[in-house]
C-alpha cells in the first residue's frame, strides 16, 4: 500500500499527555523549549549546538508538518494535557524515524525539556508511540537508538520492554566530532509488542 494512503492520526491523547504533529505557528514555542534544553541536550543531538534562530524553528516545524503528511517522518510535539485535552506546557518532541514501510520498521526517538522533569513523560510517549506502531501501522519492528553513554535514554528503552540487541561500536560522529558507539534496542512483532507498565 501506498504509504500515503494510510491513516496516522496528528494527535494521540495518553493521560498526561497530548501529542501531535508539529503545525505551522509551532516555531515559538518550539524554539523556546530548545533554548531552555541545550545544555542537557548538547552532548546527545547534533541540532543542539548553538541556540536557533525563531525562523529556523518555525521552518523545521512546518517541514516536518510536510513529512508528516507525506509518511516520510512521523515527528510529534509532547504537551502536558490541560484540562479536557488542551494544549498545556511544551514538555519535548518524540516521534517515528528512520521508517521502512515496506516492513514496517520504525525508530523511535524523543528529547524532553529541561525543566519540566514530570516523571515519566518521555516513558508515557513512547508508549503511545510503540502502540500506534504495532496497534494501527502493522509495524513488525520497532527501535529505540541511543548514543552508548547515554544512560538516561537506555533506562527510558528498557523501562518501555524494549530488549537490547547490541552495540554499534564506533558507528557514527558524536556532536563534538569525536567517534561514539551506539546501543540499539528493539521490540519485534509476536514478542515483546505488548504494552508492558
Amino acid at each position: 500500500m501506498d504509504p500515503l494512503l494510510i491513516d496516522v492520526p496528528e494527535r494521540i491523547e495518553t493521560e498526561r499527555l497530548l501529542l501531535r504533529c508539529p503545525q505551522p505557528g509551532d516555531g515559538p514555542v518550539l524554539n523556546a523549549a530548545v533554548r531552555d534544553s541545550l545544555a542537557e541536550l548538547r552532548p546527545w543531538m547534533p541540532w543542539a549546538q548553538v541556540e536557533p534562530p525563531l525562523d529556523e524553528s518555525e521552518t523545521y516545524c512546518r517541514r516536518m508538518h510536510a513529512r508528516f503528511g507525506l509518511r516520510e517522518d512521523l515527528p510529534m510535539l509532547i504537551f502536558a494535557r490541560d484540562g479536557a485535552a488542551g494544549e498545556g506546557a511544551l514538555l519535548g518532541a518524540c516521534g517515528m524515524h528512520r521508517i521502512d514501510w515496506n516492513v514496517p520498521r520504525f525508530e523511535i526517538g524523543y528529547w524532553r525539556r529541561s525543566g519540566h522533569g514530570v516523571k515519566g513523560v518521555i516513558g508515557e510517549a513512547v508508549h503511545a508511540l510503540n502502540r500506534l506502531a504495532f496497534d494501527r501501522l502493522g509495524a513488525q519492528r520497532v527501535e529505540i537508538r541511543m548514543d552508548a553513554g547515554n544512560a538516561r535514554s537506555a533506562r527510558v528503552a528498557e523501562r518501555a520492554g524494549f530488549t537490547f540487541e547490541g552495540l554499534l561500536r564506533q558507528d557514527s560522529r558524536a556532536p563534538g566530532g569525536e567517534l561514539r558507539d551506539t546501543r540499539v534496542y528493539s521490540r519485534v512483532r509476536g514478542v515483546e509488542e505488548v504494552d508492558v507498565a
